[in-house]
């Protein structure tokens, strides 16, 4: 258990009415990444709930947000030690962590599917704001926290009061990216084709990334 300091959760209830859900499942899940992850990443989490649900609210979209919550979450958890494969891309480590838990409590498959896919997806650019909501604003919210995209959208008192409630460490831009380090490094090849091998070459001078076009080349096709 990393989080210790963790156990009292704050409650946030932004000027839009967004909180988190009130429901047994939903307190489960606090409780399971609190005690699965370190601070920086549950707090991160919890920031891209709020910011995901206010994106939702603001754009007029219907949401499930004890779905959204979940998916927030567990967006991360795949990065853990807990639940990291040896071979898969972390996001579906922890769309399959999600998946786990909410078949346990007896969630619908369409519900699972939509989570799984919101989590699968979040370092997709350029697809999941076609898709359900709950895709859709997860990786709104993934990218207002770690980015800073639609920054100027979210007001003021809002930004402050999710960070006072889910704290930034002092230097969260490079922390972030030391967590996702060190959350993958252990399968480099899972970042072929995707955002995350920028953060292996940023951090590994050994690094070589695979190159689409040689893999093509290589083939054993002919011509």
């Amino acid at each position: 258990m990393h989080s210790t300091s963790l156990v009292q959760t704050p409650s946030l209830t932004l000027s839009s009415g967004i909180t988190i859900p009130d429901s047994k499942m939903a307190r489960e899940v606090t409780e399971l990444v609190r005690d699965t992850e370190n601070s920086l990443l549950f707090n991160h989490s919890s920031r891209v709930y709020y910011f995901s649900a206010a994106t939702g609210k603001r754009k007029g979209l219907t949401f499930d947000p004890e779905l959204l919550y979940v998916s927030a979450m567990f967006h991360d958890m795949g990065l853990t030690p807990k639940h990291s494969s040896a071979t898969d891309r972390f996001e579906v480590d922890g769309a399959n962590t999600a998946r786990e838990f909410l078949r346990r409590h007896k969630i619908s498959q369409e519900d699972i599917d939509t989570v799984w896919t919101s989590i699968a997806l979040h370092t997709t650019p350029g697809i999941p704001q076609y898709m359900h909501p709950v895709v859709a604003l997860l990786t709104n919210g993934v990218e207002m926290d770690v980015l800073g995209i639609a920054y100027s959208e979210f007001s003021n008192a809002d930004r402050e009061a999710i960070v006072a409630a889910y704290p930034r460490t002092g230097h969260f831009k490079e922390d972030i990216i030391q967590a996702f380090y060190d959350g993958i490094k252990h399968k480099p090849e899972t970042t072929f084709g995707n955002v995350k091998a920028d953060v292996l070459a940023d951090k590994d001078p050994k690094f070589q990334r695979m190159n689409f076009c040689s893999v093509i080349r290589d083939s054993q096709w002919k011509g």
